[in-house]
């Protein structure tokens, strides 16, 4: 199965359209071949297509991707899509590939750990230089500091103080223990434990952007079947929008390189899922009460027939995460549920 991720990867997602609403119960050659010729007839505003990506992950469900970026801007533009014929008649929706979830992350961290070992403010303007791509806040006197950016700009920033902590920490041991002892000082610096990855002690430690764990635990068997074939058990620890897996062996295992082996799956499929997800959030801050019941309860009766989308609700929104044409047609069905129960 062509994976969606190849797209992403080559940098043609700006050319390139999610289409839903095929039919599933025709050959997949078949439909291929469809889909190309229907999106390659200028009268309806196509162009050249350079590739049809299908079966998805999701049935019903293929990326299409342009030769030009302006022919897909059109197709999106256009509003209704039909294909008729031999494969029966099927109304299309089509959206584009670009508009993606977890654009941005937010996350909070307190420096004052390493206030004795290094001046703060330094250390600020280097992850500044180092990670460019990141928002930080003015640093609090207590130490704290707000950082914005893409979930792989986060990743990198946690990285680099685990390895900037580990080795603070290192040279306060020799430091404190010139002539080698093995006797560590009261005084030298421990790294935090926020800070430390257990791979440091026993086992794997991952980093995941929690939409993305949420959904890879709750819509998918392959972290709990990975685990349990593989015998190994996992500490997930949610801070926010990031979540920290730890991975060790089963007691009893006598596997070494398990642990290893589940962290790269999981990686991978996560990093996967990551550019296929979209995320759609509906508002309840600021609405009646009634209104916001009506938004609880259409979204808690539409989950059971929308099977690959997860509907995480709390106290100010409600997200909606899945493949794009399933959140948009999640939202849409929603929207329609509340204006008729609103008449």
């Amino acid at each position: 199965m062509a994976s969606v991720l190849n797209v992403k990867e080559s940098k043609a997602s700006e050319r390139t359209v999610v289409v839903a609403g095929l039919p599933t119960d025709l050959d997949d050659q078949l439909l291929t071949t469809v889909v190309k010729i229907h999106f390659e007839d200028t009268d309806g505003g196509g162009g050249v297509v350079e590739d049809v990506i299908y079966p998805t992950r999701t049935k019903g469900v293929a990326y299409v991707t342009f030769k030009e970026k302006t022919v897909a801007e059109n197709v999106v533009r256009k509003k209704k899509h039909c294909i008729e014929g031999m494969v029966g008649s099927a109304q299309l929706i089509v959206s584009h590939f670009s508009e993606k979830v977890f654009s941005s992350v937010k996350a909070v961290l307190d420096l004052s750990v390493f206030r004795s070992q290094i001046r703060l403010e330094s250390l600020v303007m280097d992850l500044k230089m180092e990670i460019p791509t990141l928002c930080l806040s003015p640093l609090e006197a207590n130490g704290r500091i707000s950082v914005q950016g893409t979930f792989l700009a986060i990743k990198k920033l946690k990285e680099s103080l685990l390895l900037k902590a580990s080795f603070l920490s290192e040279k306060n041991r020799n430091r404190q223990s010139p002539r080698g002892s093995t006797r560590r000082s009261s005084h030298s610096l421990k790294t935090p434990r926020w800070l430390t990855p257990e791979a440091t002690k026993r086992g794997e430690s991952l980093v995941l952007d929690t939409d993305t764990f949420l959904y890879l635990k709750k819509k998918t068997d392959f972290y709990e079947s990975t685990l349990r074939t593989l015998h190994v058990l996992c500490q997930e620890t949610v801070d926010g929008e990031i979540t920290t897996l730890c991975i060790k062996n089963a007691q009893g295992s006598s596997q070494s390189n398990n642990e290893k082996q589940v962290k790269e799956f999981i990686e991978k499929y996560s990093h996967a899922l990551h550019f296929e997800l979209r995320k759609e959030t509906l508002l309840l801050e600021g609405k009646e009460d009634r209104e916001k019941e009506n938004i609880k309860l259409a979204c808690k009766q539409l989950s059971l027939s929308h099977l690959h989308v997860l509907v995480n609700f709390y106290k100010t929104h409600i997200d909606v995460i899945g493949p794009p044409s399933d959140t948009y047609l999640f939202k849409k069905e929603v929207m329609e549920l509340i204006r008729q129960k609103v008449r």
